[in-house]
């Protein structure tokens, strides 16, 4: 036997008592949540009227001249929870989409990072896939652009069909989702779980965005109700509209009367087609891009009318979608999230057959009381309008200024469903914030993006912050405040450090205050990501720094097991139920004594670096049927054994050919294993690494040690 193998046979007694199982990854409960998680395009924290209220809770009180009512929100506020201080993964939609689907936070993006439209997500659990895994109908409505195709050049691989989602109905790449009535961009697309259609000759020249992709919504909701009754399955819509992004065009017609069921948008069938309501209206083809609500021509600016109105109009729906829930008796157990992907934008848009030139986004003061738009890591170009209303658990009336990103849903929505959440997460469950019980865990919140142009010289903009080059910019959180670089050159520059809680326009540099801060986050920013290859970013080649070994330690890994039957490699550290046994594991062990299945361990400890380099790890498992493993190094993700890992193979660390090597420091570096056994005899794991132009080697045991 290999020294430096990792052979886990825990005792059967000591593992396994006769009980029921304990944790299930896919479970009929009676009582789960249908959930709908709704995305906008380019709407600014400041563009929704609920965040203006209390504004003593905002850090700084600001005046803006030209208020942007938007009522259906501001009920949903009230019936539920406003998070102010929630970030998007990055200020640009693509990469912002892909984190969000993924639940993992730009550094751990493999394949969609700055400004890489239409690339195709890697084919890892996603919201989509998790949400099935869990017993949900899934769809996605609207705009997709992370599936390949468009401007990437590359094959569609990560269609909504290959990424968990049962039925899709909207647009695929990036540049379609410019286009605010549909029939006049490339493609529409329609899956409905067996085939692909492509309906654009199908979709009206009259049918505008938010009311096709909202009616077909609404649609989907009725069907799936129905179907429901016989399946008692919940259901998770994801819908993406395309408002208020660049173009401008509005709709054509006002908003129907009524509400829900019978009112408002509706499904509808004329001379063999279906659409929208709005699209069959008899003032629907003069009309067209032309109808602005009564209360918004007060505004001297055109654009600002228009940028109203689109806002607007999809407030109107929520208002809609509300209702129908109500009428199907489905509301008060129906999660709604409400977000936009990234800060206000200043673009013309690119649909040529409407473009009514760029917004201002002054004239709202979309980017409210900070500095920054679309594109900007200032927190105007990263802080995201955010709703949640569940009336089952969610008490009214919440405002919170707790912490929180994109990649949190992915926890969220695991914890709210009832499943573990995936290893590769990155996220906490926001669950506490949101019900108001329980103590929230400390979350993540990591934004890099290397982006061109510069920050807007507005008038109300800092002055240190105008027309500034943006470059590379990245973000990280430690102890509570905010560290930002902008144009940066190497990994070793210094952050900008600011209380966002007191300061959110970033105005006083709390660097030389807290001088101890600047090593810190330069580890963490180093610790929790990984490179994208294909990217590149000046931090891919920098040297994780290793840590210092606690007084405590002692020789081997700890472990703790739990049983199960898990659909993907949980992480442990969020399991609800307590562990079933625990122990310590020497760099070799093996008893003889076989194990039951559906075993989930976790081990973790430090291993040693032995000198500087870049270094290759490799992880081997045994061959039960359905075993799986997840390795992070630090925070960072190492080694993905989970989705589509074959038993027994050996998988290594450039995780499927996306990422380089690891600059790591010699010494200590902290290392957890998440091991699915699903073998009846002889469980084993299998770690190795090889340093640059070395042949690879097995760890050695007495590279491990661990703390209690």
């Amino acid at each position: 036997m290999k020294v430096g193998t990792l052979i886990l046979s825990l005792i059967v007694g000591m593992l396994f008592q006769h009980e029921a199982v304990a944790q299930k990854a896919v479970k009929k409960v009676v009582g789960k949540p249908n959930i709908i998680f709704v995305l906008v395009d380019d709407m600014g924290w400041g563009d929704l009227e609920c965040n203006w209220n209390q504004q003593k809770l905002n850090g700084k009180q600001v005046r803006r001249e030209n208020e942007l009512k938007t009522p259906a929100l501001s009920t949903m506020a009230k019936e539920g929870v406003q998070l102010r201080r929630h970030y998007t993964a990055a200020p640009v939609c693509a990469p912002a989409r892909a984190s969000l689907m993924l639940g993992v936070h730009q550094g751990h993006s493999r394949n969609v990072r700055n400004n890489r439209f239409d690339r195709p997500i890697e084919d890892s659990h996603t919201l989509g896939s998790m949400l099935r895994g869990a017993g949900y109908d899934t769809a996605a409505i609207g705009k997709w652009g992370i599936g390949g195709g468009g401007e990437s050049k590359v094959p569609m691989t990560a269609g909504p069909h290959q990424r968990g989602f049962d039925y899709f109905y909207g647009i695929l790449d990036h540049l379609a989702g410019h286009f605010h009535y549909p029939s006049e961009c490339r493609n529409v697309y329609e899956y409905d779980g067996k085939e692909w259609k492509n309906i654009k000759n199908d979709v009206p020249k009259t049918a505008y965005s938010t009311d096709l992709f909202g009616a077909r919504a609404k649609q989907w909701i009725i069907d799936q109700q129905k179907s429901a009754r016989s399946t008692k399955k919940p259901f998770f819509l994801y819908l993406a509209l395309p408002a208020p992004h660049a173009s401008l065009a509005v709709p054509a017609v006002p908003y129907p009367k009524g509400l829900g069921l019978k009112g408002g948008l509706q499904w509808v069938k004329k001379d063999g087609v279906y659409s929208a309501n709005t699209a069959f209206d008899k003032d629907a083809e003069k009309n067209k891009d032309k109808w602005i609500y009564p209360e918004h021509k007060k505004f001297d600016k055109e654009v600002a009318r228009r940028h109203a109105t689109m806002i607007r109009r999809v407030d109107d729906y929520v208002a809609d979608l509300v209702k129908l829930l109500k009428d199907l008796k489905i509301d008060n157990n129906t999660l709604i999230v409400f977000t936009s992907d990234n800060g206000p934008h200043d673009e013309p848009g690119s649909d040529p057959g409407h473009n009514h030139g760029a917004q201002d986004p002054r004239f709202f003061k979309s980017y409210g009381m900070m500095d920054g738009i679309k594109r900007d890591c200032w927190d105007g170009g990263i802080r995201v309008p955010t709703l949640v209303r569940w009336p089952a658990r969610i008490p009214k009336g919440q405002i919170s200024m707790e912490l929180g990103q994109f990649h949190d849903w992915m926890a969220t929505l695991a914890d709210v469903a009832g499943v573990p959440v995936p290893a590769r997460s990155d996220g906490v469950s926001l669950l506490p914030i949101l019900t108001g019980k329980g103590k929230p865990t400390e979350g993540t919140v990591y934004v890099e993006y290397n982006g061109p142009g510069q920050t807007p010289g507005y008038d109300d903009f800092l002055e240190n912050h105008k027309k500034r080059a943006r470059g590379q910019q990245q973000v990280v959180y430690v102890d509570g405040l905010k560290g930002i670089r902008r144009q940066v050159t190497n990994a070793d520059q210094n952050f900008m450090i600011f209380d966002t809680l007191k300061d959110p326009q970033e105005s006083e540099n709390l660097a030389s205050k807290y001088p101890e801060l600047q090593e810190k986050m330069k580890a963490k920013a180093l610790r929790g990501r990984r490179a994208c290859k294909e990217a590149g970013t000046v931090f891919d080649k920098a040297a994780v720094p290793s840590v210092e070994l606690p007084n405590a330690a002692q020789k081997g890994l700890k472990w703790v097991a739990y049983k199960g039957q898990f659909q993907w490699v949980p992480d442990f550290r969020k399991m609800k139920n307590a562990p079933h046994a625990q122990g310590r594991v020497d760099g070799v062990l093996f008893t003889g004594i076989p194990t039951e299945n559906n075993t989930g361990v976790e081990l973790s400890g430090y291993v040693k670096v032995p000198s500087d380099g870049e270094y290759t790890f490799y992880l081997t498992t045994d061959k039960g049927e359905g075993t799986k493993a997840f390795v992070r190094l630090h925070d960072m993700e190492l080694i993905d054994a989970d989705k589509n890992y074959v038993p027994g193979t050996t998988v290594d660390s450039t995780l499927g050919g996306y990422s380089l090597p690891v600059n790591l420091k010699a010494g200590w570096h902290p290392i957890r294993i998440s091991y699915i056994c699903k073998a009846a005899n002889s469980p084993a794991l299998k770690l190795e690494w090889s340093k640059a132009n070395q042949p690879k080697q097995e760890i050695p045991a007495e590279a491990y040690m661990h703390t209690e």
